[in-house]
């Protein structure tokens, strides 16, 4: 059985979601097994540490759990004697046997980070050749454990069930920092100087951002609830970092221009520092 959840991420009874949240973070970075390649002390505690987070982010099973209705790993706690875990073995000896539950089975499945944003449904593959179809939760974690009932190994008292890590992979062009997505925009100079309206990716698909004129690299667009969903469906936003970009090849025009702007309106960008 595991330890208390609270424990387990070092929080109290009464802690937030957002204080359970950053407990698990910081536990997930210390331990996980990719910072502590053959640790096996470090890879139990991470395992430990996502199954408490995935107790206390729900508020339901928190809440069950709080109530004493199920225990740290989920189960049910059943409420009264019910007779005795004991059954009769064969010829009825008076010797028993103990009604085992099958053992838990662990894997790790990595997601996209749209599919940890929009939620989804992928198909992972067991080594002894079971498939099992998992559906991604809306705002799925990185290193967050979802617990599958009753589909880990088989048992006389049940079988065990199946404990699926999440690991997403890192964005071609999302970077994440905490809740927040940030990316790099491409724009050009004279939409940088003029201002103008540009073309923008975002997990949902492209939008259009306008660009204010006489921005510099830089300079950051905010789109609103556009970012990664916590556990409660609380969104961050997207942050457009704008790099003014000049066009491929050489420019006549261009330079020209640039000479005689040098020589006309010089400035130092570098006495704003």
């Amino acid at each position: 059985m595991a330890q208390d959840p609270y424990q387990e991420l070092g929080v109290s009874r009464g802690a937030s979601p957002a204080e359970i949240k950053k407990a698990f973070h910081k536990l997930a970075k210390q331990h996980h097994p990719d910072a502590n390649p053959g640790n096996a002390a470090s890879e139990e505690k991470f395992k430990r540490a996502s199954s408490a987070f995935d107790l206390l982010s729900d508020a339901d099973k928190r809440r069950k759990f709080d109530a004493g209705e199920i225990d740290a790993d989920g189960r049910e706690i059943s409420r009264g004697y019910s007779g005795s875990p004991f059954t009769a073995g064969a010829g009825g000896g008076g010797r028993g046997g103990f009604a085992s539950r099958g053992q838990d089975v662990r894997a790790r499945l990595e997601i996209d980070l749209e599919e940890a944003i929009l939620g989804a449904k992928r198909r992972i593959a067991f080594t002894d050749g079971r498939t099992l179809d998992v559906a991604i939760p809306k705002g799925a974690i990185d290193g967050q454990v979802l617990r599958l009932k009753g589909q880990g190994s088989p048992g006389r008292a049940g079988a065990g069930d199946a404990l699926i890590e999440l690991i997403i992979r890192p964005h071609a062009v999302f970077r994440r920092e905490g809740e927040n997505l940030v990316m790099d925009l491409p724009v050009s100079a004279p939409d940088a100087i003029l201002g103008g309206k540009v073309q923008a990716p975002t997990p949902e698909g492209p939008v259009t951002l306008s660009v204010p004129a006489g921005s510099n690299s830089g300079t950051v667009l905010r789109l609103k609830k556009r970012g990664l969903a916590d556990a409660h469906g609380h969104r961050g936003d997207l942050l457009a970092r704008l790099v003014v970009t000049l066009p491929e090849g050489p420019d006549p025009a261009l330079e020209a221009f640039a000479r005689t702007w040098r020589q006309e309106r010089p400035y130092s960008p570098r006495a704003r520092a």
